[in-house]
């Protein structure tokens, strides 16, 4: 009895790889071309090393990376410092009327000196008090303002890095209606894969919770390409790019 089954599976194996081979030639025949049979041989795996190899200035990945993100959609800023930085967010807050404002717990973020110039707005900062049970993914969908400080940013792709942790929760970036991501010229860099090469060396250990590539504002279309800004995410994103600084 097993072996007939066995005899039966083999049987319906071999007409379905005839019935592939026999739709694999009409396509062939159609282009006009012989019927591959073997895998093409791949002269490099991964990127090639005049890729690996690029690297461009700091001036031409600042001009990228802000042609990029804007082409996605988002808003990039140029600031000399964290304090004109945190005078443009503090502009930008007071335009908006917003209430609740959420920042990573980062020292160069308490150095925008949001709290002392938005008195009448609710900063808080993400996880402070690890002790008090608060609902922080609570606190962040109420909030007007998300603030998070960027781990890299990528010319070529327009794209920001952020690594979670427990100071710096996914949800800041993710929740809040408007985002302003503080960037580091020094953690601007041309390729993707230079990000990824990091993780690499990381290795899994080393890795965080959650590694998110941010790219402008949240973008969603249905089937009928009907695009929706904002419905899974902030719906307006500005880069701050800021000169002379770098994560502590």
């Amino acid at each position: 009895m097993a072996e007939d089954h066995r005899e039966w599976l083999d049987h319906l194996d071999q007409r379905s790889r005839a019935k592939q081979e026999e739709f694999l030639g009409k396509i062939a025949s159609r282009l006009r071309r012989p019927r591959l049979t073997q895998k093409p041989r791949q002269p490099y795996r991964g990127a090639p090393d005049f890729w690996n190899s690029y690297d461009g200035s700091e001036d031409d990945n600042v001009q990228r990376f802000t042609r990029n993100f804007e082409e996605a959609g988002g808003y990039v800023i140029r600031a000399d410092s964290l304090q004109e930085a945190g005078r443009f967010m503090t502009e930008k807050a007071l335009e908006l009327k917003a209430k609740r404002i959420l920042r990573h717990d980062r020292p160069a973020l308490a150095d925008l000196g949001l709290e002392s110039s938005l008195p009448e707005a609710k900063v808080q900062v993400w996880n402070w008090n690890r002790e008090a049970s608060e609902d922080w993914k609570a606190r962040a969908a109420e909030a007007d303002i998300g603030i998070i400080m960027a781990d890299y940013a990528v010319a070529y792709t327009g794209s920001i890095a952020i690594l979670s942790g427990p100071d710096k929760g996914r949800s800041v970036s993710l929740l809040p209606a408007v985002l302003f991501a503080v960037i580091p010229i020094a953690s601007l860099v041309t390729r993707l894969g230079e990000v990824l090469t990091a993780f690499d060396r990381t290795g899994r250990k080393g890795l965080p919770a959650g590694i998110h590539f941010i790219s402008g504002p949240s973008r969603s279309a249905d089937i009928e390409n009907d695009l929706t800004i904002g419905v899974h995410g902030p719906g307006i994103v500005y880069a701050v790019l800021v000169s002379g600084e770098s994560e502590p």
